[in-house]
């Protein structure tokens, strides 16, 4: 399975100051991941199929302060890779559903909104930063 990430230089030393300033502003970093992980889930949700809705609800960030991931599948929705990327399973592997490796829904998501993203966390950690009292250039 391929992985795709969008790499921000600097973060854990902006984390590091930022905590010197006050302890909560690295937490808010979270949050602009957060805002960013959703435009691909938003992407994602209405294009899974849906017999139960499982495996749209199962669709979730993931994030610390360092990173954001979208979770899917789990208990409830074990079928969730399968849906996504494809393959044989069953009985026999007897149902087959043409494999893809960059998956049909999260990848492609990520792909088609990367520019927003990135703007996205731009503007979280802006507002971060400004909160924290730092000038930003």
């Amino acid at each position: 399975m391929a992985r795709l990430t969008i790499a921000i230089e600097g973060l854990t030393e902006l984390r590091a100051e930022l905590r010197k300033v006050d302890a909560a502003f690295p937490k808010m970093i979270r949050v602009a991941l957060n805002k960013a992980s959703e435009l691909v889930i938003s992407y994602a949700k209405p294009r899974i199929p849906q017999r139960s809705g499982r495996a749209r609800a199962s669709l979730k960030v993931r994030s610390s302060q360092t990173e954001a991931r979208i979770a899917a599948g789990g208990t409830r929705a074990p079928y969730y890779p399968w849906l996504d990327f494809g393959g044989r399973v069953g009985r026999h592997k007897s149902v087959s559903r043409p494999f893809y490796t960059q998956g049909r829904y999260v990848y492609p998501g990520l792909a088609a909104h990367r520019d927003e993203i990135t703007k996205a966390m731009a503007t979280g950690l802006d507002a971060t930063l400004r909160e924290a009292g730092l000038e930003v250039t």
